[in-house]
């Protein structure tokens, strides 16, 4: 499946936005529904206090529960696919078995060589372990998982670079991702390069509306037509940038 390399300034730009910003300067595009394109609240972000998040999908299915497994458990597959992908790199872990809530897929160590090989999160509807480590050995890597467990169980990497689903998110292999303590949400790749310039609009109009707010002239009529206004400005596409 094709992906696209987005630009480094360009992900250095979006991660100046918290995700709810993004996410509200996509939808004026209309590239889909406001109700998709980002993970529920059963995905927890581990390091609310980082920055935000922002990488291309690495994806790949993988289980941790299943007794007395034998399966290779296909880490240097892995190191192989996460080296030839676009960086900077989220890895994304479905899980695939049958007992998630006890499933485990990384750990400190596991963060730490993620982090030397260009990554900056790592995102999956099972769980993880070694939160305290992950502080101190892998700073610059943000993790999404549903929980932590203690131990590691018995684990196995299945496929790479397929489909995935992560607590309601659909996720393509190259998908542009972006996270921070309000959720994760995707990036659609054709109007990427336009958000920054939407988010600054957007963090410029909230600003205002709070002025609006706190001023001695506040009325309910007058926040019932600022609101109209804004509705109206909504329903006019945005410019797209070229390229």
């Amino acid at each position: 499946m094709a992906s696209t390399t987005f630009p480094a300034d360009l992900i250095e730009q979006l991660r100046k936005y918290d995700s709810a910003t993004v996410a509200n300067a996509i939808e004026p595009f209309n590239t889909r529904d406001p109700v998709t394109g980002y993970a529920s609240l059963e995905l927890r972000c581990l390091f609310p206090k980082r920055s935000p998040m922002v990488g291309h999908a690495v994806t790949c299915t993988a289980d941790t529960t299943r007794p007395g497994n034998t399966r290779p458990r296909r880490l240097t597959d892995l190191v192989e696919v996460v080296e030839a992908v676009p960086k900077p790199f989220v890895l994304v872990i479905q899980y695939k078995g049958e007992d998630r809530l006890r499933s485990c897929f990384v750990g400190d160590m596991f963060a730490a060589w993620l982090q030397r090989l260009g990554g900056v999160g790592v995102v999956t509807d099972g769980g993880v372990r070694d939160t305290v480590g992950m502080e101190t050995r892998a700073p610059e890597v943000q993790v999404f998982a549903a929980g932590s467990v203690a131990s590691h169980g018995s684990g196995s990497f299945l496929d790479f670079n397929i489909s995935t689903s992560i607590c309601g998110l659909t996720i393509e292999p190259g998908d542009l991702l972006h996270g921070d303590d309000n959720g994760l949400i995707s990036i659609p790749a054709s109007v990427a390069s336009s958000i920054p310039k939407q988010c600054e609009m957007i963090v410029e109009e909230e600003a205002a509306f709070f002025e609006f707010l706190q001023a001695d002239g506040f009325s309910a009529p007058a926040l019932r037509e600022r609101l109209a206004n804004h509705d109206e400005r909504m329903q006019a596409p945005p410019q797209r940038e070229e390229g």
